[in-house]
């Protein structure tokens, strides 16, 4: 699990691609402090296993669903990216919670300079904009930011100068594509409440339908537990 909080920028030293898959080494000095081959590390949000420790340096591999689902089927020698440690257990949460499982990629359709702040306005498909709400937590390239406005096929979020500088967000303009990742806890409680229906293959209130095993969790009991 990680936290979205980025460590470092790290740069891709090399990319040896496969057929439907590809090996990354990446440069890298602070997320390597007290990492293991076998260790996990987000780079731009994407949860990856160390497969190799160098000098300044990790390699991991990249499977074909990660490539499909994310901007590392672009990504070129020289790219930066933003790496993050999976969560220590006794370390702070200072984000919210990351699985470092994109669900998909969105494009960068506007930036704006507002005062101290940038703006970035992100398109993105209809079933990442199901779970994205204002004012709650969304993942881009790996950064935990909040979502400050949501329209029918975008969200905007305002960035403060620290987190431009200390991530790839530096960098990204108006065109560029970032990996996405909702929040986890609105597609756990999709699933809680709803049940799917395999005819229409849409989803149904769980209690609508008599033939369905009914689920115990209402509404009521998410509210009564500060969900």
């Amino acid at each position: 699990m990680f936290t979205g909080i980025v460590e470092e920028i790290g740069k891709i030293e090399s990319i040896s691609r496969g057929r439907n898959s590809a090996v990354l080494t990446i440069s890298a000095e602070k997320v390597l402090k007290g990492t293991k081959i076998g260790d996990s590390i987000a780079v731009n949000g994407i949860c990856l296993t160390v497969t190799k420790l160098m000098n300044n340096a990790f390699q991991a591999d990249v499977m074909h669903e990660t490539l499909s689902r994310s901007s590392l089927a672009e990504a070129v020698k020289g790219s930066e990216v933003n790496l993050e440690r999976a969560m220590a257990a006794d370390g702070r949460f200072g984000g919210h919670i990351v699985a470092g499982h994109v669900d998909g990629t969105g494009t960068i359709a506007g930036k704006k300079k507002d005062d101290n702040a940038i703006w970035y306005k992100i398109e993105a498909s209809p079933h990442i904009m199901r779970y994205v709400v204002e004012k709650g937590s969304i993942t881009v390239d790996g950064i935990s930011l909040t979502v400050a406005k949501v329209e029918d096929n975008n969200f905007s979020i305002s960035a403060i100068p620290h987190t431009v500088s200390q991530t790839v967000l530096k960098d990204r303009k108006e065109g560029d594509i970032v990996n996405l990742e909702n929040d986890i806890i609105g597609k756990y409680v999709e699933k809680l409440l709803y049940v799917q229906d395999e005819e229409t293959n849409g989803l149904i209130g769980a209690r609508q339908k008599d033939n369905t095993k009914k689920s115990t969790i209402t509404k009521d009991f998410l509210a009564k537990y500060g969900y």
